[in-house]
């Protein structure tokens, strides 16, 4: 009895049969966000009063450190008024957050209500996107070739700490100085700060993820550099131009100060120097792989 031979290309999994098999992992990431989610909603107290609200209390790690920043700029301006007849602010708290200067407030009557099932639902996306990542690692993998798998099988953990780590950088550096700056500025002496609170929570909350995307940077390059669409003199070419698209960047996302400036700059550069090491060694991994796939192919010739 013949048999005809399978054509392989039968064998390929058509549009809808891609999204019978993305389902499920689908339906599990959905599922791990909405459990997480759920005790985010009822984790409130932890979650809006210590998480979202630290930043702009006075025992905030941060906030401590900008009082001591505060106290030795006023031993140094009250040197520079005294040696060079200058009028330097020299007051200890110049720095300082405290909440007594400003007051949070409500002004919607589901503002309260709405704000804490977005903080649930946020909190429920950032801590569930390792477990996310994994299930879609494991819908592509099976397409994967072994040396493919082998080296993607750490992407959900590199991708996970730049997250965390942008995230962290965020929290604690930049959300801390933009409300230092904001609660502190005025414009008049008689105009009294009342920050409605979506205001606030979404200062927190934008800076920090802001933070946490840029954060990517050093992993995007990765995989254009993989991919061939960048490369590592093309970064060293145009380093000039990416510092100052990261200082734009920075300038938009920080308060208008040159301190908090400097402190977004510096690691945000420090990361695309990181990018252009990661693309030089990818490099130089794939003109290996392609010279030793070369010998494999002339000794078997």
């Amino acid at each position: 009895m013949n048999m005809k031979k399978k054509d392989p290309e039968s064998t390929e999994m058509t549009f809808f049969e891609h999204i019978d098999a993305l389902r499920p992992h689908l339906v599990r990431g959905v599922m791990a966000i909405g459990v997480i989610g759920l005790v985010a909603f009822f984790c409130k107290s932890f979650i809006i009063d210590t998480v979202l609200f630290g930043p702009q209390s006075p025992d905030f790690p941060t906030n401590r450190m900008l009082t001591w920043v505060g106290a030795q700029w006023a031993h140094m301006a009250e040197w520079l008024n005294s040696v060079l007849g200058t009028s330097f602010d020299t007051d200890p708290e110049t720095f300082r957050i405290a909440n007594d200067r400003f007051s949070i407030i409500n002004t919607s009557l589901s503002g309260q209500f709405n704000l804490h099932m977005k903080i649930s639902l946020l909190t429920g996306l950032a801590m569930a996107m390792p477990y996310t990542l994994w299930e879609f690692w494991r819908f592509v993998r099976p397409a994967l070739t072994p040396k493919e798998i082998q080296g993607t099988h750490l992407f959900v953990f590199w991708v996970s700490l730049c997250f965390f780590g942008g995230l962290l950088f965020g929290y604690f550096v930049m959300a801390p100085l933009s409300i230092n700056f904001f609660a502190n500025y005025q414009a008049s002496e008689f105009i009294t700060n009342m920050f409605d609170i979506s205001d606030y929570l979404t200062t927190v909350i934008i800076v920090s993820i802001a933070c946490a995307f840029m954060f990517e940077l050093p992993l995007l390059i990765y995989f254009l550099t993989r991919m061939g669409l960048v490369s590592a003199g093309f970064l060293r070419k145009y380093r000039r131009h990416a510092f100052v698209i990261l200082l734009v960047v920075a300038a938009i996302i920080t308060p208008p100060d040159i301190f908090s400036l400097i402190l977004v700059i510096l690691p945000l550069y420090g990361l695309y120097e990181l990018s252009i090491k990661l693309a030089e060694r990818t490099e130089r991994k794939h003109a290996a792989e392609e010279e030793q796939t070369t010998e494999m192919t002339e000794t078997t010739e």
